[in-house]
């Protein structure tokens, strides 16, 4: 069960160490392997792609069947309950309405000498999302990394995903992808379909951008191919921190914390919290939970490595060790939740007051659940519009502008010892 104890600071360290141990980069045990699959994929292409499917998800995948069908898709959707294909097209017009508002245009900045600035924001051209299978479909994670690359305007978007044993994947996973928007769906996965979205093979086109979420070996096939392709981030486990003081309803917050620890056993939910009676009454309210949830083996096998119950003086202390940890999920169940949030300053979430539960991040509200993980929200964004742009710098200057600035450009390329550079601007007075 989760562990309670005081927060002072060897606490933070000691729990900032722990969780840490969840990230990607301390699994070098699976880089060689990884490296090894993706130097296969980009040297044999569709041959190594084809028999790492077969060994890893059992069926006789080939050319002519790696590429989900229009008749798959259709099928998909007359298995998939209709009151389901609802919510999941209001969800992704609430997800398209707020990504919509991310949107940058290109300008031109010009002045009276002549001179021109400006930048120039365009889509890549094409990108890739990788939605897993596994022990369950996901649709909620496909329209996030879907839906901003359309916004963003992106001309095609590729999808990997593995199949099952029979060649099938999940029903509900292709009606997402249509709604979404998705051009086309490759059923592998693994570190195989990573590598192949990033070098291409004779069946599967490269792309410029991956995104979406894995287990470690993908995650760690997306770090050996970041460079020659653009990716979101080397994503960790899910976490949640609810930051509580005495107002807060118990049954709320050992349910938010709950919501995240379901996820595996490598995830971490944290209550930092001033009252100690609140830390009480939560401990029963999860052992009450526990006893109706489904997934209660995980739940009890994330809570007893990564839950903690942080006991602090005052609010300050717990803001001051939420901003340390830098959560995924922040939840602020306080008295004044709006107040508290504007000491917040690494998050990649934040969700105010007790009928802003997680869930409602992670589903339909609209902002984007691809959060940053592992403390990385100190310095990673949510995945966004920007995410599938590009930006070009535009510089035009007139002689007059150049006129005034060439002695200036001309030192400081001297002074770095650059001396054609310093030619290129002065044969223009010479």
């Amino acid at each position: 069960m989760m562990k309670t104890i005081k927060l002072t600071a060897k606490a933070r360290e000691d729990l900032l160490s722990d969780l840490l141990k969840r990230s990607p980069d301390s699994y070098g045990e699976y880089e060689s392997i990884v490296a090894e699959i993706v130097s296969d994929v980009r040297k044999n292409k569709d041959q190594a792609v084809f028999a790492y499917t077969k060994k890893f998800d059992k069926w006789d995948i080939n050319e002519e069947n790696c590429k989900v069908t229009e008749q798959e898709i259709e099928e998909a959707f007359a298995k998939t309950q209709e009151t389901f294909i609802g919510v999941m097209k209001r969800a992704a017009a609430n997800i398209t309405a707020f990504h919509q508002k991310q949107l940058h245009n290109s300008w031109i900045d010009t002045k009276p000498d002549g001179s021109i600035l400006g930048q120039k924001i365009l889509p890549v051209a094409v990108s890739g999302v990788y939605v897993p299978g596994g022990k369950a479909a996901y649709p909620s994670s496909l329209l996030m990394n879907v839906i901003p690359a359309k916004v963003a305007g992106v001309k095609k978007i590729i999808m990997t995903t593995p199949a099952g044993e029979d060649g099938k994947v999940y029903p509900e996973t292709l009606v997402a992808a249509r709604i979404a928007g998705v051009d086309e769906i490759y059923k592998i996965g693994g570190a195989q379909a990573i590598a192949a979205m990033a070098f291409g093979t004779q069946s599967i086109p490269r792309v410029d951008k991956i995104t979406g979420p894995g287990n470690i070996f993908v995650a760690l096939a997306k770090k050996a191919c970041f460079g020659y392709v653009s990716i979101d981030s080397i994503a960790g486990p899910s976490e949640i921190l609810v930051l509580a003081d005495e107002s807060a309803n118990p049954r709320y917050v050992a349910a938010d914390l709950l919501s995240q620890a379901e996820h595996d056993e490598m995830a971490s939910a944290i209550l930092i919290t001033t009252s100690e009676t609140l830390a009480k009454e939560t401990i029963k309210e999860i052992e009450g939970f526990l006893q109706e949830l489904s997934r209660e083996e995980i739940i009890r096998a994330s809570l007893e490595q990564y839950g903690y119950i942080l006991l602090a003086d005052s609010m300050e202390d717990a803001i001051s060790a939420a901003n340390a940890i830098a959560s995924e999920h922040l939840e602020i169940l306080t008295k004044n939740p709006f107040e508290v949030m504007t000491k917040i300053e690494n998050a990649g979430a934040i969700f105010l007051g007790e009928y802003s539960s997680e869930p409602l991040g992670d589903y339909y509200a609209g902002p984007n659940h691809i959060l940053p993980t592992n403390g990385t929200a100190r310095f990673f964004s949510p995945l966004c519009v920007d995410d599938f742009m590009k930006k070009t710098s535009i510089i035009s200057y007139s002689k007059e502008a150049l006129a005034n600035a060439h002695e200036d450009i001309e030192l400081f390329a001297e002074k770095e010892g650059l001396t054609a550079h310093a030619n290129s601007v002065r044969v223009r007075f010479q």
